[in-house]
């Protein structure tokens, strides 16, 4: 099996590094990425399911892998929608694949963002995980551009067995830069 860059990196480097840091006598006590969960929400499917069909492409390019239809929980009325009507797609990237998309993310596709900051800091919820959004998916290099009829937005979630402070320096680590602090 195929053993991924940044994975090879998180074993000999920055677990010695975050052990020491935060004070841990084990290897497991270190935090770790346990998934990656992508997801495109499309409202425009109630009307057009074809432009579900091509969201569910574009993350399959994307991640890897197949992505699973969501499907509305439950019936809005101002919305049009109703309980069962499909609505968007997600895919739960989990060992090598999950490296990878990660080390895609970093070197290539955050890079090509217009006028890029870096990653906002807010982010983190009170678990540890960390979830951005991306305003279009077009900055993935294995998108082609004359296919899109419409962008779409793309909200990436990473699940990490943490708390924010460590869960920041283990993503740090990994590469992705974040906004620098106002002081």
């Amino acid at each position: 099996m195929y053993n991924p860059n940044l994975k090879e990196k998180y074993n000999k480097e920055i677990i010695p590094v975050m052990m020491k840091k935060f004070g841990m006598k084990n290897r497991m006590e270190v935090p770790g990425l346990e998934k990656i969960v992508l997801n495109i929400g499309v409202s425009a499917a109630k009307d057009d399911i074809k432009i579900l069909d091509e969201a569910k492409e574009e993350l399959s390019m994307i991640a890897g892998q197949a992505p699973v239809t969501t499907r509305a929980r439950k019936s809005v009325s101002n919305f049009k929608l109703r309980q069962g009507m499909p609505i968007g797609c997600k895919v739960t990237l989990r060992g090598s694949r999950m490296y990878e998309f990660l080390d895609r993310m970093v070197n290539f596709a955050l890079p090509r963002v217009r006028d890029f900051q870096g990653v906002s800091r807010k982010g983190f919820d009170k678990q540890g995980n960390f979830s951005m959004g991306m305003r279009d998916e077009l900055i993935f290099p294995e998108i082609d551009v004359n296919k899109i009829t419409k962008p779409k937005g793309l909200s990436i979630t990473m699940v990490i067995s943490a708390n924010p402070e460590q869960s920041e320096e283990l993503l740090k680590m990994f590469g992705l830069p974040f906004r620098k602090r106002k002081e």
